[in-house]
């Protein structure tokens, strides 16, 4: 799993396009978001919601319009990518949907609905105009000021439940760093593929580590270091952990160096135990994580990570059914940090392993594509944007399960949030044209633009 090599696939075969497949998977998702959208309605009132066909026309055109755009702009693209999305992109609006019941002052469902109809215009967009992910690689330097700008914003805006993570105009909101989390997993994937030759072989070996020269390493590490010092001091500590993970995940493969990870893995527990107990917002997570229960043996009641236990094991195995659990006494944060919760009270483990799997074949068949590539940059960027979808999906639900302390971070395309489910429908859009070009039937050779000169060092 590592991009150290670029065999190409073997020639003369041909692959099949599957588009006949996506469609039928799609008319599935849009039926099982729909149904789940009557039974939210049955269950609240008694009767099937009157705009439950105007939900599933909605829903249905948009997934029709992706699926056109893949059929004509990305022919050879994975099947199953574009369903899986549309699912857990339906379902997100269904559970916030069941949640607005109880807030009817304050309606979340259809502000998610705009955004998620603005997802698929970017993905569109995305599969229509980048014909070639290779051309992404001229723009790793803008990419990489871009993300930085876009992570700065927020430090002139006021904080928001102690964090200066949003930016705030008039009735709109959106959180830079989520689109910055895509601009970096570029710059990585084109710096590191430009150099990993180097990163891998050269520099100086330190006990079983090859730690390549500060000329190879340095550049990379400094973004890196410039990125996450922004976001510590925002308070954003859940992108920091996500963007320290990425940049471990695909420095590890381009080197091909296990030792990577351990590194990784140590300067994290360190970097969590020194941020843990200084910082007094995350110290009081922490605290939070470490006895959930506090609040209510002090006669206070449950907090919200006591709340989210309680909604988990009140589903059981099968769930109370959907549209009757209680996840809203979870507070402010049920629809966003917190729609897990939701989903294993009223879907029960059953449910809660069906969305888990889900996403779970989202990031393997993003994996897949990226290792089916034959350039080094592809394959980095793929398995890149594949690793940002499942570091949130364990950050996000380890916190709400209490087996990690909890960071503000929104589940991909469950949650409510504009700006994470925008750029979650970039991504997918990036995988697709990933896949369509590993799919595709191999063409000539053609020479690889070189964008970066490859750092040259002497390995005496």
């Amino acid at each position: 799993m590592t991009a150290t090599t670029a065999d190409a696939p073997p020639t003369g075969l041909s692959t099949p396009k599957r588009r006949g497949v996506e469609l039928c998977l799609l008319v599935c998702a849009v039926l099982i978001s729909v149904y789940g959208y009557a039974e939210v309605g049955l269950a609240r009132n008694g009767a099937v919601p009157p705009d439950a066909a105007r939900y599933g026309a909605g829903l249905g055109l948009l997934a029709l319009l992706a699926h056109l755009a893949v059929r004509f702009g990305a022919p050879y693209a994975d099947p199953l990518l574009l369903p899986i999305a549309v699912l857990l992109n339906g379902l997100g609006l269904v559970l916030i949907y069941r949640l607005d019941l109880e807030t009817p002052y304050d309606r979340a469902a259809p502000t998610q609905l705009v955004w998620s109809t603005l997802g698929v215009a970017l993905f569109i967009t995305v599969v229509v105009l980048v014909r070639d992910h290779r051309a992404l690689q001229r723009y790793a330097y803008l990419s990489m000021a871009t993300a930085l700008a876009l992570m700065t914003l927020p430090i002139f805006f006021p904080a928001v439940n102690g964090a200066k993570i949003w930016i705030r105009i008039g009735g709109l909101s959106f959180q830079p760093g989520e689109f910055a989390k895509i601009l970096l997993a570029v710059f990585f994937a084109a710096y590191l593929a430009a150099n990993r030759n180097a990163l891998a072989y050269t520099g100086r070996r330190v006990w079983k580590l090859q730690f390549p020269t500060g000329r190879v390493l340095g550049p990379i590490v400094a973004i890196w270091v410039l990125s996450v010092g922004v976001l510590i001091l925002e308070r954003d500590l859940g992108t920091s952990l996500l963007f320290f993970g990425i940049f471990v995940i695909m420095l590890y493969v381009a080197t091909g160096r296990t030792g990577w990870i351990a590194v990784g893995l140590l300067l994290a527990a360190v970097g969590a135990f020194a941020v843990g107990s200084l910082e007094p917002h995350v110290h009081s997570r922490v605290e939070d994580w470490l006895n959930p229960f506090a609040s209510i043996e002090a006669g206070d009641g449950p907090g919200q990570l006591a709340q989210s236990l309680f909604s988990f094991a009140a589903g059981g195995m099968l769930g109370a059914g959907l549209g009757s659990g209680h996840s809203i006494l979870i507070g402010f944060a049920a629809k966003s940090d917190f729609i897990l919760a939701t989903a294993g009270e009223e879907l029960g483990l059953v449910g809660l392993t069906a969305l888990f799997l889900l996403y779970a074949l989202l990031v393997a068949r993003g994996y897949r594509a990226g290792l089916a590539l034959r350039d080094p940059f592809g394959r980095l960027l793929a398995i890149g944007l594949a690793s940002i979808l499942a570091l949130q999906v364990f950050v996000i639900a380890g916190g709400v399960m209490g087996l990690i302390p909890l960071t503000g971070m929104a589940m991909p395309f469950l949650a409510q949030g504009g700006s994470s489910v925008v750029t979650n429908w970039v991504i997918v859009a990036l995988l697709i044209r990933v896949s369509d070009s590993a799919r595709a039937p191999y063409p000539a050779p053609v020479a690889e633009p070189a964008f970066f000169a490859p750092v040259v060092e002497d390995a005496r």
